[in-house]
């Protein structure tokens, strides 16, 4: 058997399973990104002949490829949302954003500063690149396809889906303050505090959101509005053009040095602000699902490969002890702080709490900072730390969805139906109970 035969067989049966496997998985403690991630460990210990993966000397491929998987993810979550943005209806966003994160950033660096006894350059590494969530890893508690109603997402789904979609942009500018700690020899300036505050910061997150509703905006009238039917894209529902959109607005806010991901959402947002109502939303969020899909199935296929070949070799116990309190403790007490206040009911910020997923993003800011030097850490420590938070997040997060989210679906119905809402309530109000 050579090898490119085997790969081929490997990659159709596993575009096939990414076909299948969710509606196999549905209303089982299972998720997609589990098992696949289950499938590469078990194939490479199977000694099926599998290429070696080494994400510090292929590190520059490892960056891309999960930067295009967050990209797609991004535009897909912008695409989902129903709720118009604005202050309150974005309340626990906000409280997630202004407070989950920096809180999540302090604990994980001092944990690493104090626990591990990492430098200060390469603690604030660990805690950025930790710091983004990414529901993409369990789809239950993801808001659904969209609709034409602003009302039919619950809490905890709309918070988790709209935070992991700003975040991610969001989390750029604490790598970028570790890349810099790093070439300073850890010595911080009154100068570079300022310069990070103004550029990195301010500057390229204004030109993210501002290039991200303005790219938004253009594609907004082009799909709904133009004059020109041929060039109206709505009327030819070709799912792909959102592929265009996501790269378009990521390349064009890249140029002017700001934050693409970031733009990649906003953009999202703003189109599907556009028109609320037309069903071209179905087609394109259909087909970027479908992407994120394949690109998530072969990346956590591929690292549990990378495990199963000894990627978490250079892993101490205290290195998991630190990824472990991220996920139990550091995460679920600053996001349940954060949510007081919020629409969410008890159960529901405790569920908000609980899914800090971490995943792909994780792996592309890892990557993208290991381009630089001098950490004062060896990289296949880094590796090995940020790859089994991803793991024990997959395993952890992937198990309980389906139960707890289904739960608390079970709960908001009852809930409506003795609201007086009939025997089937509507979706609008099923979401609008709060627990």
């Amino acid at each position: 058997m050579s090898s490119p035969d085997f790969l081929f067989t490997l990659l159709g049966a596993g575009a096939l399973g990414a076909a299948v496997l969710p509606r196999v998985v549905a209303r089982r403690p299972l998720s997609l990104p589990l098992v696949f991630l289950v499938c590469g460990v078990g194939l490479q210990l199977s000694r099926v002949p599998l290429p070696g993966i080494d994400p510090v000397s292929d590190r520059v491929w490892v960056e891309h490829v999960t930067e295009i998987c967050v990209l797609v993810s991004l535009m897909g979550a912008g695409l989902a949302l129903n709720r118009p943005f604005g202050r309150r209806g974005w309340r626990g966003t906000w409280r997630q954003l202004g407070i989950t994160m920096p809180l999540t950033i302090a604990a994980v660096g001092a944990l690493a500063w104090g626990v591990l006894g990492w430098p200060v350059a390469a603690a604030l590494l660990l805690a950025a690149v930790l710091a983004p969530t990414d529901p993409v890893l369990a789809s239950e508690v993801r808001v659904g396809a969209p609709t034409d109603s602003e009302h039919d997402e619950d809490e905890v789904r709309f918070t988790l889906t709209s935070e992991a979609g700003l975040n991610d942009g969001l989390a750029f500018p604490f790598v970028l303050a570790a890349v810099a700690l790093a070439a300073a020899g850890g010595r911080v300036t009154g100068g570079g505090v300022a310069h990070w505050a103004l550029v990195e910061v301010a500057y390229k997150c204004a030109v993210g959101v501002c290039a991200g509703l303005a790219v938004g905006a253009l594609l907004g009238w082009l799909f709904f509005r133009a004059g020109w039917r041929t060039m109206r894209l709505s009327e030819h529902r070709e799912g792909f053009v959102a592929i265009g959109a996501t790269f378009l607005a990521y390349g064009v806010t890249e140029l002017a040095h700001g934050y693409g991901f970031l733009a990649v959402f906003v953009t999202a947002c703003r189109i599907r602000a556009a028109e609320r109502a037309h069903g071209f939303h179905t087609v394109l969020h259909d087909f970027v699902e479908q992407v994120e899909r394949l690109l998530t199935a072969a990346l956590l296929f591929l690292l549990g490969v990378f495990v199963a070949q000894g990627g978490l070799a250079a892993l101490t116990w205290l290195d998991a002890l630190v990824g472990l309190l991220l996920l139990w403790v550091v995460r679920p007490l600053a996001a349940w702080a954060a949510q007081l206040g919020t629409p969410a009911g008890p159960r529901e910020r405790l569920v908000i709490a609980f899914f800090g997923i971490r995943g792909i993003g994780s792996l592309f800011y890892l990557a993208h900072a290991l381009g630089h030097s001098g950490f004062g850490v060896a990289a296949e420590r880094l590796w090995a730390v940020v790859t089994f938070t991803v793991l024990a997040s997959v395993v952890l997060h992937g198990v309980s969805a389906t139960p707890v989210i289904s739960r608390l679906d079970r709960l908001r119905r009852r809930r409506a139906r003795a609201g007086g809402a009939g025997p089937e309530p509507d979706e609008d109000e099923v979401a609008g109970k709060r627990l």
